[in-house]
């Protein structure tokens, strides 16, 4: 069974940087591809960052492409996902989740939450001055 949990969120200015980390345990990531999604209060959850199981394809949304970056080590076990630039409408819980690559693409992961097994508990970043 594996398990999904994020580190990293908190209190950022506008302008400011963050490092999301999503470590997981009880499997490995090599299998599947990876997503991070985030939920504002009042608005569904969207998904703004995939990744293919094997990291050579990433995929963003039109509202983080240029100031986000989604890696993975494999090695470590981990994702991370690199927030410059943020601004206040980026406030929100951010989730990791991760799906089979099996049955889903990096892309109708992130559009549709397709084929997604398993999520972390979520971070709450709060951009804010």
């Amino acid at each position: 069974q594996l398990q999904l949990v994020e580190s990293g969120g908190g209190l950022v200015q506008p302008g400011g940087s963050l490092r999301l980390s999503c470590a997981a345990s009880g499997s490995t990531l090599d299998s599947y591809h990876i997503g991070w999604f985030r939920q504002a209060p009042g608005k569904e959850r969207e998904g703004i960052s995939c990744i293919s199981s094997s990291g050579s394809s990433t995929n963003y949304a039109d509202s983080v492409k240029g100031r986000f970056t989604m890696s993975r080590d494999n090695a470590k076990n981990t994702v991370y996902l690199q927030m410059n630039s943020l601004k206040p409408e980026d406030t929100a819980v951010y989730y990791c989740a991760a799906a089979s690559a099996w049955f889903t693409t990096p892309q109708r992961m992130c559009r549709a939450r397709s084929g997604i097994n398993y999520w972390g508990k979520g971070t709450l970043i709060t951009v804010s001055s």
